[in-house]
């Protein structure tokens, strides 16, 4: 018995581009590059570019002279009289953020360089809007120079956007000095009003 003819379908040469290991070669090519632009997607900048997010309702800055030995703290006491500084640097929903010791600890070595930062600031953040008055001081704690300092102070609102509420400056004299350099009154919405200078002792005496 004769074998049936081979039909021509059985040695018609594949088409160009029907090659499986070609097919499999564009296929993760194509998975690369989806992966590719998910990615520069995620990276993409937000439209929010700037915009910096700060985990506080209002911020105390105090800040003298850059460069100086001079230490000077900064006291505030919330509404509920508790007060915040450097032995007690949260309480509530104040706290101190950055104890500043003159230029103690304000210098680093880096590839056998000394890099030295001359900031002198010290910042406390308040943590939600807790009706009241609070009262910041400033204390004259230490010093090699034993000269009169400015301290500036700044008394911001972050949210919903940075409002500053209170900038001014006082003079400490002396080593030991406490001044009150500003006191105001947080309102039930939010607001910043009453804002005074009137004395009021916060400081432990040594």
């Amino acid at each position: 018995m004769s074998r049936p003819p081979r039909t021509r379908a059985r040695y018609r040469p594949a088409l160009a581009g029907s090659d499986p290991f070609t097919d499999l070669l564009f296929n993760v090519l194509l998975g690369f590059v989806l992966l590719f632009f998910v990615a520069i997607l995620h990276l993409a900048p937000a439209e929010e570019t700037g915009k910096i997010d700060i985990e506080a309702e209002y911020i105390v800055s105090v800040t003298w002279p850059e460069g100086t030995e001079d230490d000077i703290d900064t006291y505030v006491e919330d509404p509920a009289g508790n007060v915040a500084w450097f032995r007690n640097r949260s309480t509530g929903l104040v706290h101190l953020d950055r104890d500043d010791r003159g230029m103690l600890n304000d210098t680093m070595e880096l590839d056998g360089r000394t890099i030295v930062n001359p900031l002198n600031q010290e910042i406390v953040a308040i943590r939600g809007k807790t009706p009241g008055e609070y009262v910041v001081d400033v204390h004259y704690y230490d010093t090699e120079a034993e000269t009169t300092v400015p301290v500036t102070v700044t008394v911001a609102r972050v949210n919903p956007v940075y409002t500053v509420a209170y900038h001014g400056t006082t003079t400490l004299a002396a080593t030991d000095e406490e001044a009150t350099a500003v006191r105001f009154t947080i309102r039930p919405d939010g607001s910043i009003g009453d804002v005074n200078r009137r004395p009021k002792s916060l400081v432990p005496r040594r």
